[in-house]
């Protein structure tokens, strides 16, 4: 039979029906299907593989942004917190105005300013306590990092660049600047 295929042009390794097929996979004979076969367990175990890789990504991915959404709360809530602190203290402060205003009537104006003072010292105190400092720069170099310039000035007894007058103090929170100073600045003497 083989040697009618050769005669026909045919190849005798690639069988034409399906009987022929299976007569020769029972046999054990034709193609090697083990290979494909191999090759279909590779791609199958491979693609399994890169299944199992996106899964882990996707949960990554999402324990990261739990774990983000979890630190912009607690951030949120430790803020609220040392507010309510700062806040709690600063009540003593306003309760304190209102004895002060209650009494205005009762006693005399020396009286109430001695008292006004005594509410401004524990008010500096409390922000004094919690890291507010003030930038005061009288007679010093105009800093644009700690400064705004309001306007330059003529002056024969102040250098020039060296801020003349505060107009308005600024404050800062431990390094970083929460409000700058607003000064007059020298332009040195006339001339």
């Amino acid at each position: 039979m083989s040697e009618d295929k050769n005669e026909k042009g045919q190849n005798p390794q690639n069988p034409d029906s399906i009987e022929e097929i299976l007569a020769e996979a029972s046999r054990g004979t034709g193609p090697d299907t083990s290979s494909a076969f191999s090759a279909n367990d590779e791609e199958r175990s491979a693609n399994e593989e890169i299944a199992k890789l996106q899964d882990e990504k996707l949960r990554l991915y999402a324990e990261f942004d739990n774990f983000r959404r979890r630190s912009a709360k607690e951030s949120f809530e430790l803020m609220a917190t040392a507010n309510a602190k700062l806040l709690g203290k600063l009540t003593e402060v306003l309760e304190n105005f209102y004895r002060a205003f209650d009494a205005q009537g009762k006693g005399t104006a020396e009286d109430f300013e001695k008292g006004v003072k005594l509410i401004f010292g524990r008010f500096k105190e409390i922000l004094d306590a919690e890291g507010l400092e003030e930038i005061d720069p009288v007679g010093g170099e105009f800093d644009p990092n700690l400064h705004e310039a309001l306007l330059q000035q003529v002056s024969d007894t102040v250098p020039e660049n060296h801020v003349i007058q505060v107009v308005s103090k600024g404050y800062k929170l431990k390094s970083k600047i929460l409000k700058h100073a607003k000064v007059i600045v020298s332009q040195g003497p006339q001339g």
